[in-house]
């Protein structure tokens, strides 16, 4: 749901809330980072994509829903899921929400009618589908939440996911490195109000710009000009930068929760004659075209990972280790977190990946 505050300026006295939320928040997000060390994904990391198993997995049903299917990277996950899950001897089930809430909700019914011995979710909603968890639980049915978030009420096993707010802080830092004690005027694009994982990663930005402030200057200029939502989508980004470059003129900085948000704001910023103005950093993906950006430009400084395939990789290897017993899931599990920039760019960029 939209708030009522403009989409593209933000409420006078925002900055100052922003920041006391930081120095409330910042107890709680040290312990996130403690908890995503405790139970990374580093080892898994580095195993293949068969896995150890004491069980036959031969006939074993993998189900996963993605919240939609158009779009680079949940086609990327989805593939990397079902060609895990095939390599381990397993079958893969899919189930596409459409980009709808009541039609991912009758599609999760679906998988568990079929009988999946385990069930990989990825909710368009942190709340809206609490209860199929339930639905699973009493069918006996694992759920391993993907990519995203759920409401903690829900019944799942644990969440795998990028270490979104250590991905942001890695960003967020890299940017004070990089500007100095040069004045940022700072936009920021966000996906859409109130996804949890856009929170964490904003947060992680924030949390890392601020930090790396105090450490080297002594002092905080958070000075956040705008923010604008994107949905997600290149269309939402194009449109929101152009509005941005016409109500702020003085922007030199551009952050944002995710590559896609900002990959269409480039052309506004080229068609404004902008691109040796305006550095851009993002807190996650790691999407290829974002790369080639980094690596072919001085104007897209960085971005952070969030690998479809490694977390489809690691999904399976968490079903296979819960079939063969393992009870003992922390509620977060992480991939490790990476920053991209020029210097390790090509090492990531892949031309012929499907993200």
């Amino acid at each position: 749901m939209k708030t009522k505050m403009s989409k593209y300026s933000m409420r006078k006295g925002w900055i100052p809330v922003l920041f006391i939320l930081l120095v409330l928040n910042l107890t709680g997000c040290a312990e996130q980072l403690k908890t995503s060390e405790s139970s990374s994904s580093e080892n898994i990391e580095e195993t293949g994509d068969v896995f150890a198993s004491k069980i036959d997995l031969t006939g074993k049903k993998i189900g996963y829903c993605s919240p939609t299917l158009n779009a680079p990277y949940y086609q990327a996950l989805s593939q990397s899921i079902k060609s895990t899950t095939e390599k381990n001897g397993m079958q893969f089930m899919s189930a596409d929400g459409q980009d709808d809430i009541t039609k991912q909700i009758a599609a999760v019914e679906d998988l568990i009618t079929k009988g999946v011995d385990v069930l990989l979710l990825n909710p368009k909603d942190p709340d809206a589908l609490v209860g199929v968890t339930r639905l699973a639980k009493a069918a006996g049915i694992p759920v391993f939440i993907i990519d995203s978030s759920i409401n903690p009420s829900a019944e799942y096993i644990t969440t795998i996911q990028s270490n979104n707010l250590a991905n942001g802080e890695l960003a967020g830092e890299w940017l004070v490195k990089k500007m100095g004690n040069k004045q940022m005027n700072i936009a920021l694009l966000s996906g859409n109000a109130g996804n949890p994982v856009g929170k964490t990663r904003k947060q992680g930005l924030l949390q890392g710009i601020t930090e790396e402030q105090l450490r080297t200057q002594g002092k905080i200029d958070l000075n956040i000009k705008t923010q604008a939502y994107t949905e997600w989508s290149y269309a939402g980004g194009l449109k929101a930068m152009e509005d941005i470059l016409v109500a702020h003129p003085d922007v030199n900085v551009v952050i944002t929760e995710s590559d896609v948000c900002v990959l269409g704001a480039i052309k506004a910023i080229a068609q404004a004659g902008k691109t040796d103005d305006i550095l851009i950093v993002a807190g996650a993906d790691g999407q290829k075209e974002a790369i080639k950006y980094i690596m072919e430009t001085d104007f897209y400084g960085c971005t952070a990972m969030n690998s479809p395939v490694q977390i489809g990789k690691n999904s399976v290897q968490y079903a296979i280790e819960y079939m063969n017993g393992k009870r003992d899931f922390n509620k977060k599990s992480y991939t490790a977190p990476l920053l991209i920039t020029k210097e390790n760019a090509a090492k990531y960029y892949n031309p012929n990946a499907i993200f």
